[in-house]
């Protein structure tokens, strides 16, 4: 699979309107490739470099997505907010809200990881999981999987 957005190149800076300096938008993202025999998609957007990238003592959960329907091409800006294809569910994230949270780093340029996983299941008995119950639940489940990383750094 292939994950993209019209937003940011891979590696490149995430622009501040997907963050917290700006209007904490979810960016449009696109993807292609996903195995025919997918039943849903699962989305998860982390961040290993928190607090501090010179001594990251944890990953920081930005955003929870699954059940997003396989014939999904993508998510247009704001989906988080503006809503998702029918079908999809929202996780909890580590601001303990079932949202897109953008970058917000404390201290330091930080690495932002945009996962996708194709999956062979439509996952069932999950109500609003954080990203370990999500990713128990994924277990022997991801038939492909894409990253797009962007950084982020906060203006001082």
């Amino acid at each position: 699979m292939l994950l993209t957005s019209t937003a940011f190149e891979p590696g490149q800076e995430i622009p501040s309107r997907y963050t917290c300096d700006g209007e904490d938008l979810s960016p449009p993202l696109q993807w292609t490739q996903v195995p025919r025999q997918a039943r849903s998609l699962a989305l998860i957007v982390d961040d290993p470099d928190a607090p501090d990238p010179r001594s990251p003592r944890m990953t920081w959960v930005h955003w929870v997505l699954f059940n997003l329907p396989p014939q999904t091409a993508g998510l247009a800006e704001g989906a988080g907010a503006a809503g998702l294809p029918e079908g999809a569910q929202q996780g909890i994230n580590d601001w303990n809200k079932t949202r897109y949270g953008g970058p917000c780093p404390p201290v330091g340029r930080h690495r932002y990881f945009h996962k996708l996983y194709a999956l062979d299941t439509v996952l069932s008995g999950l109500d609003t999981p954080d990203k370990a119950a999500l990713v128990a639940a994924m277990e022997g489940h991801v038939l492909a999987s894409a990253e797009l990383v962007g950084t982020y750094q906060k203006r001082r």
